[in-house]
């Protein structure tokens, strides 16, 4: 277990509360936005029916909006304590300050009580008619309840610096993810697979089980660098075998990197030897100097530093010390020798790497240590594995039936789709073998709610949404729409990754075609990705009905184009629409995950719990976990 610090104070559960309670309020009155889907956005006159201003104002104010935020080098703080009292608000950053008069008092203001949420939204939203009128303090809201500037977020290297306590974190050497990992796979599994090893030594445990593995990249790189013991489970079958196959070459990856490593070092060890020679020689000649010269003895001799310019002391101490630890060599410097040169490669598990045929191993003899090393490396190589198995895991799963050697471990997910991010943590609440969790979820729009449907029957008792006591006495639902629009990606919107707005427009105007040519309303059926197949509108028409296997002969030419004249004009409603959605897609992301964070923190048995950016959002939208510990034993 690591000597570690205490962990980083959160808030507790009566703040966390009160911080949903006023996202809620907010999100009741624009949640409607979320909900409205772009397919249905000219047939239902959904502009019309929900936004009160001019398209050109929503594009000017969040593009105004975007700008400045990019200005800012960091998060500035919304509201200002004490312009609170007064009912007025400002912005501040880098762009200079601006303040709103009354007219925007009664869409901020912040009442005893309130957490200095939104109480009141006539200025947001028309109390009658419930549409956007104020686009900038729906701007301003959104920006708000984001989990950036709620301040119930944990900063990721306060965490690890607390795991870790005075103890400098053991990696493997010269391991380079993005070489067998996309930019983005790279990135998470490297800050991901930190913090579970260091939550893995903050315990002293080596097992740990990935739900959700997928291709197995955190998994394996968990095992091969860490030295831990993973189980990665994937309901998917084709997954499983996938990840095998990607783990043996993972490990020939592996044996590339540290074979190199051990050609370096052997190489340090024989300079040493050689300058340890040299050395003697030098200091023999010294000696004869002194005699011969009578020069004074207090003269030094030169270090065998000076004779390896390329390598540092600190290398070489390091190395002697990692030597030292596996007793391969004795403590005493003149020890090193080429004959008994140290390898990286041996601080791997013997299963990290494939084996290697007779005549390609140095033909040298092993100490008698080293030999014994072997010997107990072999035993354990069972701690040092990574097993891809296959199983659906639901809330009510019995680890013990899947891994049969199921000891005190951690639970992980990166990216785990719909309900299986909220049953991880539901499992890790449920065994007492797991000591920690760490859950990276994704894919908002596969979770079950619970109140989405309450007309509909029923058998299913643990839904995905909601988790907590609050959100649950609510009955709180948000919609498929709301929360597949809780995916979009507003980093990347901000530096101009933005919306396929043509394609949505496409779309938007083929289901009027499809509405008002063949009298289909609602149509269960997906285009796909035919738009990126397609030279023009009418060409992406002509595809489009084949596949839905409507009779596309019937339209003609002339036709098709004059729907596409007709809507091109507004265009820029459906960009303006789709730009709001965006802007609100992080609280509702908020939403979610605090609710998550609320169900941990009613917990009794839980010591920690806390939400961490880990990623880069532009390189990962979903980018936050939901972390848990358990009392330490």
């Amino acid at each position: 277990m690591a000597a570690s610090c205490p962990l980083p104070v959160t808030q507790d559960l009566s703040t966390i509360r009160a911080k949903l309670q006023g996202l809620v309020r907010f999100l009741r009155e624009a949640l409607s936005i979320s909900n409205a889907h772009t397919v249905d956005f000219y047939t239902e006159s959904v502009w019309e029916q929900l936004i009160d201003v001019p398209p050109e104002t929503v594009l000017a104010v969040l593009k105004k909006s975007t700008e400045e935020a990019e200005a800012r080098p960091s998060e500035a703080r919304p509201l200002v304590e004490a312009e609170r009292a007064s009912g007025e608000w400002r912005w501040e950053g880098r762009t200079g300050r601006r303040r709103e008069g009354p007219t925007q008092r009664s869409a901020l203001s912040g009442g005893p009580g309130a957490e200095a949420g939104l109480t009141d939204f006539p200025k947001i939203f028309c109390e009658t008619s419930q549409k956007l009128l104020s686009v900038e303090a729906f701007a301003l809201a959104a920006k708000y309840y984001s989990l950036q500037n709620l301040g119930v977020c944990t900063p990721f290297e306060q965490l690890l610096v607390a795991l870790r306590g005075n103890q400098t974190q053991k990696t493997g050497e010269n391991v380079k993810p993005d070489e067998f990992m996309n930019l983005k796979k790279s990135h998470e599994v490297q800050a991901m697979s930190e913090l579970i090893s260091s939550i893995a030594d903050y315990y002293g445990i080596k097992q740990v089980i990935d739900l959700g593995s997928g291709k197995g990249y955190l998994s394996s790189f968990l095992s091969l660098k860490y030295g831990l013991k993973v189980y990665g489970i994937d309901s998917s079958n084709t997954n499983t075998h996938g990840a095998q196959e990607r783990n043996r070459k993972l490990k020939k990856h592996w044996k590339i990197c540290h074979t190199q490593s051990k050609t370096d070092v052997n190489g340090l060890a024989f300079k040493m030897a050689k300058g340890k020679k040299m050395q003697g020689e030098i200091q023999y000649k010294a000696n004869t100097e002194e005699v011969c010269n009578n020069s004074p003895a207090s003269q030094e001799m030169m270090s065998t530093s000076e004779f390896l310019p390329d390598f540092s002391a600190s290398v070489i101490s390091n190395i002697r010390k990692q030597m030292e630890n596996l007793h391969v060599c004795s403590h005493r410097e003149e020890n090193l020798c080429f004959a008994n040169a140290f390898s990286l490669i041996d601080l791997l598990p013997i299963n990290a790497i494939e084996p290697t045929s007779s005549s390609q191993m140095p033909k040298r003899k092993m100490s008698e240590a080293n030999k014994e090393r072997r010997k107990t490396t072999s035993k354990s190589t069972e701690s040092n594995i990574y097993s891809p198995l296959t199983s659906f895991i639901t809330a009510d799963s019995e680890l013990h039936d899947i891994i049969k050697d199921l000891e005190d471990c951690l639970m992980v997910g990166l990216h785990t789709c719909g309900d299986l991010a909220p049953n991880t943590l539901r499992i890790f609440t449920s065994k007492s073998e797991i000591k920690g969790v760490c859950s990276v979820g994704c894919c908002y729009h596969l979770l079950s709610e619970e109140f989405e449907d309450p007309h509909k029957e029923c058998t299913q008792e643990k839904w995905g949404f909601p988790m907590c006591h609050y959100l649950k006495e609510e009955r709180w639902c948000c919609g498929r729409n709301a929360r597949m629009s809780a995916c979009l990606a507003l980093e990347r919107v901000a530096v101009g990754r933005g919306l396929p707005t043509e394609s949505l427009f496409y779309r938007a105007v083929l289901q009027d075609i499809i509405k008002d040519c063949y009298g289909i309303t609602k149509c269960d059926r997906h285009v796909g990705k035919i738009y990126s197949k397609s030279s023009s509108f009418l060409d992406y028409v002509r595809k489009s009905l084949k596949k839905l296997g409507l009779d596309e002969s019937k339209l003609p030419e002339k036709l098709i184009m004059d729907y596409y004249e007709k809507y091109k004009p507004r265009m820029n409603e459906l960009e303006a629409f789709n730009m709001l959605k965006v802007v609100l897609a992080p609280c509702i992301e908020t939403l979610i995950l605090l609710d998550r964070l609320c169900y941990l923190k009613e917990q009794e048995d839980i010591a920690w719990s806390a939400l961490v950016k880990l990623f880069d959002p532009v390189k990962s939208p979903r980018c936050y976990a939901v972390i848990a510990l358990k009392q330490q034993q």
